[in-house]
C-alpha cells in the first residue's frame, strides 16, 4: 500500500497514482442495473439474507459493479523493468483490459469502467462513488471497496484526504462533500464510525482504548451491528477531515520490501444517514379495496441508510514483501480474511447453497454488501509490472467473480411517530380551539338574535296595543255622541207625535181649515221618520267601522308583517347555521377518529400498521364491535343521511360541495350505499352531474358515483336513471384529470357487468373511455385500462358461454390501435391491465385477424416472455397455443415460444 503521507494526503510514493493536470476525460455513468445476460435469481440473495422490520416489501435487483484501475509506473519499477513491456493493456473505450502472457500471446477480461493511469480522481469518484452515494442519499445501504495487491493504490483511490491538493481527494472525502450537500442540517442527521479489522480483532480508530468491539446479529432480521463503536456526528466538512486524520494516525501500517508503508489491517468508514421525509397521501381504503375521498395528510417518514467505504490492506506473498516474525503473522492474518472474502464471493456467484460468511469477521461485516441489500461498487487496483503479473491475475479474477454476485436493494425507513404525533396534537388543539370559538360565537349570536327579536316582539306589541286603544276610545266616544243625538230626536219626535194628535183632534172639530194644517204636520212627520232612519244607517255604519277596527287589531298592522318577515329571516340564517353545525360536527368526527386511531397505535408501540389511517377493514369492524364507531357511522347516527342528502340542495356553494364530498366519503362503504340508494342519493348525484357546472362538484360527484358502481345492483339503477348517458356527457366536457380519473373510474366499474355490454355501447360509454385518453394522465389512462380490461374479460366469458359471437365492440369501436401502443406502457399498472385486456381478446377466435393486423400477436410473444407476472405470462401462453390463426401466424414468422 501506500505510505503514511500517501494516505493522509500530506507527502507523495513513488507508487501513488497522480492524474495529469489537464486531464479533459469525460466521466461516465456507472449506475447499477440488471445484466440482460443475467441468469442468476435474485432469490439467492434473499434466501441469505432477511428484509429489516422496516424495509420495503419489494426489492430492486442490482448486480455488484466493478472497475479496474491501473497504478502508473514508480521510480523503481521504471529502472528494473524499463526493458520489459506492461503486463497490462488497457481499452477504456471498450471497457476492456488484456492480461499478457508473453510477448504474443495475451486474455482478455471485461468490467464496467476501466480506469487508466491517467483517469482523475473526480472521474473515478464519478464513475464508481457517486451512484452508490446517491442511493444512499435515497434510502439504500451502499457499499464502495478497494481491492488489490499491496501499493497498488487503494489508500490513495479511497482515503487521499487532498489537504494541499484538492483535487487528488480520495472517495471517502468526496462522498462526505456530496452528503453534506444534500441533506437538511435541520431535519437530518450524519454519524461516523471508523474501524480497523487487525488479526480477526475490530478495534476503533477513534478510540484506541476500544480494541475488541464484538460483532452483534439480528437473530430475526440477520443485520449486523456494531453496539460498541464510537459514533461521532458530523457537522461540516472541516469535522470530518479531522476525523479521518485522527484514524490514519492510529491504523497500523508496517515497512515491506512491496511498500515503505503497507496497511496491516482492513480499514472500515461507517457513515450513517438518517433523513426525514414526506410520504405521499394516502385514501382509507374500502372493504372493496377501492379508494376513498378521507385523504389522509402525509407522513413523515425516517429513512435510516448506510454508506461503507472499506479500504482492504493489499494482498501479498511473503516471499516478495519479506515479511518476517510478527509482520509474518498479520501477512497471514490478512491473507486469511481476503481468502474467506474470496470464497464466500465464489459461492455467490455459483448461486451455491451454503455460503462460508461465518468464516471471517470481514465476511460478517461484509454480508449486506455481497448477496444483501446494499448498492456495492468494486473497484480493483492493478500495477503494471510484469513481476507481480500473478497478482495482477488474481486480482482481475476476484474482480471477474464479484461481477457476477447480485443484490436485491431495499429501502429502510419508518414512521416518525414523534413528529407525526406533535404535529397531530397541535392540529389537533386547533381545531378544539377554532371549535370551541366558533362555538361560542354561535352560541353569543343565536343569543343575541333572540334578545333582538324579543324587544322587537315587545315593542310591536306596546305600540299595537296603545294605537288599539285609541281607536276603541275614538270609537267609543263617536258611538256616545251619535246615542246622545238619536235620543234628543226621538224626544223631539215623541213631542211632535203629541202635537200632531192634538191637530187631528181640534181640525176634526173645527172643519177644513184645520186639515191643512194636519197635511203640513204629516209632511214634517214623514220628513223625521226619515231622517230617523238616516240616523240608524249611520249607526250601523259606525258600528261596522268599529268591527273592522276590531279586524285590524286581531290581524295585526305593518309592524306586525315586519315582524314576520324578520323571523323568517332569523329561520333561515337558523338553518344556515345548523348546516354548518354538520359540516364541523364531521370534520371533528374524522379528526377525533384519527386522534384515537393515532393514540392506539401509540399505545401498542408501533406493532401492526404503522399509521392509523392504514388499518383493515376488519380493524375497523373489531372497533365497531367493542363500541369505537367510525367517523361515517357516528355521522349517520348524529346526522342522518336524509339531513345530509337536503343539503345537495343548499344556496350556499361551499355547504353543496361540503355535502358532495360527505355522501361520497358516505358511498366508499359498502355499508352505507343501500342506505343511501334507498334515501335517494343516486338521483341526487346524477342531478348533480347533470344540473352544476362547478367542476368540484362533478368531480365528487362522479367520484361518489364510482363508489355506488361498485355494487351490482347499484350499477343497474345507474343505467336505468341514465348514468351512462351522463357521465359519457361528462367525460366529453371535462378537462380536470382528477374530474377525469373519478369518471373514467366509475365507467371502469360499469365495465365489469356483463348485462351493460351492449348499454355501454350504444349509450356511448365505451367511447367516452376511449375518449379520455387525450388528457395523457397516469391516472386517467390507468382507470381506462381497467375499463377495458373489465371489458374485455366480460366479452371473454359471454364467448366461452356461447351468449355472444362475432369480432368485439372493442376493436369495432377503434381500441385495439390504442391497446397496442400502451401495451408496453412504463406505468405498472396500465401495462398490467392492457396485458390482461389483449389476452382476453385473443381468447375469442374472431378476433385473431385484426389482432394480427393490428400488431398485437408481436406484444402477446412479449407478454410471455417478459411479463412479470407469471399468471399474465400463462395466460397469454395458452391462448396462442390455442387459436389457430395465432399458431399459423407464428409458423409463418418463425417465432417460438
Amino acid at each position: 500500500m501506500a505510505s503514511n503521507g500517501y494516505r493522509n494526503g500530506t507527502g507523495t510514493n513513488k507508487g501513488a497514482i497522480k492524474p495529469p493536470a489537464s486531464s479533459n476525460i469525460r466521466s461516465s455513468s456507472f449506475k447499477s442495473r440488471l445484466p440482460p445476460s443475467s441468469n442468476h435469481s435474485p432469490g439467492s440473495a434473499l434466501r441469505r439474507t432477511s428484509s429489516a422490520s422496516f424495509t420495503t416489501a419489494a426489492g430492486v435487483p442490482g448486480r455488484v459493479r466493478v472497475a479496474v484501475r491501473l497504478r502508473p509506473r514508480n521510480a523503481e519499477e521504471s529502472t528494473a523493468d524499463a526493458d520489459f513491456a506492461d503486463c497490462v493493456e488497457l481499452q477504456p473505450e471498450l471497457k476492456r483490459l488484456k492480461l499478457r502472457k508473453n510477448n504474443w500471446e495475451s486474455e482478455t477480461y471485461e468490467f464496467d469502467e476501466v480506469l487508466t493511469e491517467f483517469a482523475s480522481q473526480k472521474r473515478v469518484y464519478e464513475v464508481v462513488a457517486k451512484p452508490v452515494v446517491e442511493s444512499v442519499l435515497d434510502g439504500y445501504n451502499g457499499t464502495v471497496m478497494a481491492y488489490g495487491q499491496t501499493g497498488t493504490g487503494k489508500t490513495f483511490t479511497l482515503g487521499r484526504l487532498g489537504e494541499e491538493d484538492t483535487s487528488a481527494r480520495g472517495i471517502m472525502v468526496r462522498s462526505m462533500e456530496e452528503i453534506l450537500v444534500n441533506v437538511s442540517r435541520e431535519t437530518d442527521s450524519i454519524s461516523v464510525s471508523y474501524l480497523q479489522l487487525y488479526m480477526e480483532t475490530i478495534q476503533d480508530l477513534l478510540d484506541p482504548a476500544n480494541d475488541n468491539i464484538s460483532i452483534v446479529e439480528d437473530p430475526r432480521t440477520g443485520d449486523v451491528s456494531l453496539p460498541g463503536a464510537t459514533h461521532v456526528e458530523i457537522k461540516d466538512e472541516q469535522s470530518f477531515l479531522e476525523l479521518l486524520r485522527l484514524g490514519e494516525a492510529h491504523r497500523i501500517a508496517a515497512n515491506t520490501k512491496l511498500n515503505t508503508e503497507s496497511s496491516r489491517s482492513h480499514a472500515i468508514l461507517m457513515v450513517h444517514v438518517k433523513r426525514s421525509v414526506l410520504g405521499e397521501e394516502v385514501a382509507i381504503p374500502t372493504e372493496s379495496d377501492k379508494s376513498s375521498h378521507f385523504v389522509k395528510p402525509p407522513k413523515p417518514l425516517v429513512r435510516k441508510s448506510k454508506l461503507v467505504l472499506v479500504d482492504l490492506a493489499g494482498s501479498e506473498r511473503v516471499q516478495k514483501s519479506g515479511s518476517e516474525g510478527h509482520m509474518l503473522e498479520e501477512a497471514k492474518s490478512i491473507n486469511l480474511s481476503l481468502s474467506a472474502l474470496g470464497k464466500c464471493i465464489n459461492a455467490l456467484a455459483e448461486n451455491s447453497a451454503h455460503v462460508p460468511i461465518r468464516d471471517s469477521k470481514l465476511t460478517r461485516l461484509l454480508r449486506d454488501s455481497f448477496g444483501g441489500t446494499a448498492r456495492t461498487s468494486l473497484i480493483v487496483t492493478i500495477g503494471p509490472s510484469p513481476r507481480h503479473r500473478g497478482e495482477t491475475a488474481s486480482t482481475i479474477l476476484f474482480g471477474q467473480r464479484a461481477m457476477k454476485v447480485e443484490n436485491m436493494l431495499r429501502i429502510k425507513e419508518e414512521f416518525d411517530y414523534k413528529s407525526l404525533a406533535r404535529r397531530l396534537e397541535i392540529q389537533l388543539d386547533k381545531l378544539i380551539a377554532e371549535n370551541e370559538r366558533q362555538q361560542k360565537a354561535f352560541d353569543d349570536e343565536v343569543e343575541r338574535i333572540n334578545l333582538e327579536a324579543q324587544n322587537r316582539v315587545s315593542e310591536v306589541e306596546r305600540n299595537f296595543t296603545d294605537a288599539l286603544e285609541k281607536e276603541r276610545l275614538k270609537c267609543q266616544m263617536e258611538y256616545m255622541e251619535s246615542v246622545k243625538k238619536l235620543e234628543e230626536k226621538m224626544i223631539e219626535n215623541q213631542q211632535k207625535h203629541q202635537h200632531d194628535g192634538f191637530m187631528k183632534d181640534k181640525c176634526n172639530g173645527e172643519g177644513p181649515g184645520f186639515c191643512e194644517d194636519i197635511a203640513v204636520i204629516k209632511k214634517l212627520l214623514e220628513k223625521e221618520t226619515h231622517m230617523r232612519k238616516e240616523a240608524e244607517k249611520e249607526v250601523n255604519k259606525l258600528k261596522s267601522q268599529l268591527g273592522q277596527h276590531m279586524d285590524a287589531g286581531a290581524g295585526g298592522d305593518a309592524e306586525i308583517l315586519k315582524l314576520q318577515i324578520a323571523l323568517e329571516d332569523e329561520v333561515h340564517q337558523k338553518k344556515k347555521l345548523e348546516e354548518e353545525i354538520i359540516i364541523l360536527r364531521s370534520q371533528m368526527l374524522q379528526l377525533t377518529f384519527e386522534a384515537d386511531q393515532m393514540r392506539r397505535c401509540l399505545a401498542r408501540g408501533g406493532s401492526g400498521n404503522a399509521y392509523p389511517g392504514l388499518d383493515s377493514p376488519m380493524s375497523q369492524v373489531r372497533d365497531s364491535l367493542s363500541g369505537h364507531k367510525t367517523p361515517v357511522s357516528a355521522l349517520f347516527d348524529q346526522v342522518g343521511v336524509e339531513k345530509i342528502l337536503d343539503l345537495l340542495e343548499s344556496e350556499d356553494a361551499n355547504v353543496r360541495i361540503h355535502a358532495v364530498k360527505v355522501v361520497a366519503n358516505l358511498a366508499a362503504e359498502e355499508a352505507n350505499q343501500e342506505r343511501i340508494v334507498e334515501a335517494g342519493g343516486l338521483t341526487s348525484l346524477l342531478m348533480l352531474l347533470r344540473s352544476y357546472e362547478d367542476e368540484t362538484v362533478r368531480r365528487v360527484a362522479a367520484g361518489a358515483i364510482a363508489n355506488l358502481a361498485m355494487n351490482e345492483a347499484n350499477q343497474e339503477l345507474i343505467m336505468v336513471q341514465g348514468g351512462i348517458s351522463l357521465l359519457s356527457t361528462t367525460a366529453s366536457d371535462a378537462e380536470d384529470p382528477q374530474t377525469l380519473r373519478m369518471v373514467a373510474g366509475a365507467i371502469a366499474n360499469l365495465c365489469g357487468n356483463d348485462k351493460l355490454q351492449a348499454t355501454l355501447r350504444s349509450e356511448g360509454g365505451i367511447k367516452a373511455l376511449l375518449g379520455m385518453v387525450r388528457c395523457r394522465h397516469p391516472d386517467v389512462l390507468s382507470q381506462v385500462a381497467r375499463g377495458i380490461a373489465n371489458f374485455a374479460k366480460c366479452e371473454s366469458r359471454a364467448s366461452t358461454n356461447g351468449i355472444r359471437s362475432g369480432r368485439s365492440l372493442l376493436i369495432d369501436e377503434g381500441a385495439l390501435p390504442w391497446i397496442v401502443q400502451n401495451a408496453n406502457n412504463d406505468a405498472a399498472p396500465i401495462r398490467r391491465h392492457i396485458e390482461l385486456a389483449l389476452c382476453h381478446l385473443a381468447q375469442h377466435e374472431a378476433n385473431a385477424k385484426d389482432m394480427i393486423n393490428g400488431g398485437a400477436l408481436w406484444e402477446l410473444v412479449r407478454i410471455t416472455r417478459d411479463c412479470s407476472r407469471e399468471d399474465i405470462r400463462s395466460l397469454a401462453r395458452r391462448t396462442l397455443n390455442s387459436s389457430l390463426l395465432f399458431r399459423s401466424e407464428m409458423r409463418r414468422l418463425r417465432i417460438e415460444l
